[in-house]
């Protein structure tokens, strides 16, 4: 999401105060993620114009320090990060928040680490965090697959989340989505034995590549014949409650990685 104000905003949004220029310098390698030399793979996101709110924006400007953590090429320290030692759960592409901050407030013993690019879900989510006092919850404003490359360790996570990633619905753009065998290769590596990678689309498509591609993955193993119910800590949100009151489907599919 760009920074700057867009002019066909509603007027709360076009009269809101702009962001810091130390805030706007913190934000600005998301804008830009930087590929390996050599290297090219799929963005998890393509920036859209959108609306953010005041609320959301002050959050950027007054919080990015307290729980957010800065991109860097080299591993992270998890102990340091969040200040104890305690299995670390990623979760990729967290929107405003609302499921991660449930989650998190549910399972206080985890560490949750959530990526995300956008600056209202960024702003959103450091609000709830606030708001809410959830000390178990940091966020990277960075391209997922880079931070998972870059940044966290083979064999250290004890989940992964990626809870409705874009279904790029038009056949032809299929090769935008996320969960692709490289990348599910990449997450898998990252989780440690009997740790497990949890999916959730409401695009039925998606849901039977996501099937394939995991089950196509040597290091998991699926938890199930096929796709999963949902367990008890994915909350449901109101969008899905409402799509499934339209008819809607919703898959679930949790992989384990394999001993």
């Amino acid at each position: 999401m760009n920074a700057n104000t867009p002019t066909n905003l509603p007027p709360a949004a076009a009269d809101a105060e702009p962001l810091t220029p130390a805030t706007q310098a913190a934000l600005e390698p998301a804008q830009h993620a930087p590929a390996s030399p050599g290297a090219t793979h799929i963005r998890s996101f393509v920036h859209r114009r959108g609306h953010i709110t005041q609320r959301q924006r002050d959050a950027l400007d007054q919080l990015m320090d307290k729980w957010a953590l800065p991109y860097a090429a080299r591993p992270l320290d998890p102990a340091a990060a969040f200040g104890r030692e305690a299995p670390t759960i990623l979760e990729i592409g967290f929107g405003m928040g609302e499921t991660t901050e449930k989650i998190a407030l549910a399972r206080p013993g985890d560490n949750f680490l959530g990526v995300e690019v956008f600056n209202a879900g960024v702003g959103s989510m450091l609000h709830r965090i606030e708001t809410s006092q959830i000390p178990n919850v940091r966020i990277i404003q960075h391209d997922a697959v880079e931070v998972v490359r870059d940044m966290i360790a083979p064999d250290s996570l004890a989940g992964v989340h990626v809870y409705f990633p874009d279904p790029w619905p038009k056949k032809r753009h299929h090769k935008r989505r996320l969960l692709q065998p490289p990348f599910v290769h990449l997450l898998a590596s990252r989780i440690r034995p009997g740790g497990y990678l949890h999916c959730a689309t409401d695009w039925q498509d998606y849901a039977v590549q996501m099937l394939e591609v995991l089950s196509g993955e040597a290091l998991l193993e699926n938890t199930a014949p096929d796709y999963a119910e949902r367990p008890d800590y994915r909350p449901q949100t109101k969008f899905e409650t409402r799509g499934l009151r339209l008819g809607h489907g919703v898959w679930d599919l949790i992989f384990k990685r394999k001993a």
